[in-house]
């Protein structure tokens, strides 16, 4: 499904504007980007799941092709949590 998909669907069930939707998912996207990335912060939503800051430590790892040793930095990187309720329901 794709967010368009998402936007027809949500403009189907509720009978909005599309432009609105659009508006508005738009928005929760750029809201959810935001929180992870600049402020590292995590966004909890009840029964669908946490969008959460993971860090990696920074570690070496070897490039085969030449034989070369490299050091890969530690950084952040946005991940998904789904809720226990969520999970049920995929059973």
């Amino acid at each position: 499904m794709t967010k368009a998909d998402i936007i027809n669907k949500i403009v189907e069930d509720t009978g909005l504007a599309k432009q609105d939707v659009a508006t508005t998912i738009e928005a929760f996207m750029e809201e959810v980007r935001q929180s992870l990335t600049i402020r590292k912060e995590d966004v909890f939503l009840r029964g669908f799941g946490s969008f959460i800051v993971k860090h990696r430590a920074q570690k070496t790892a070897r490039n085969i092709s030449k034989n070369t040793t490299i050091v890969i930095e530690a950084h952040d990187y946005p991940a998904f949590k789904p809720a226990k309720s969520f999970i049920a329901k995929m059973k």
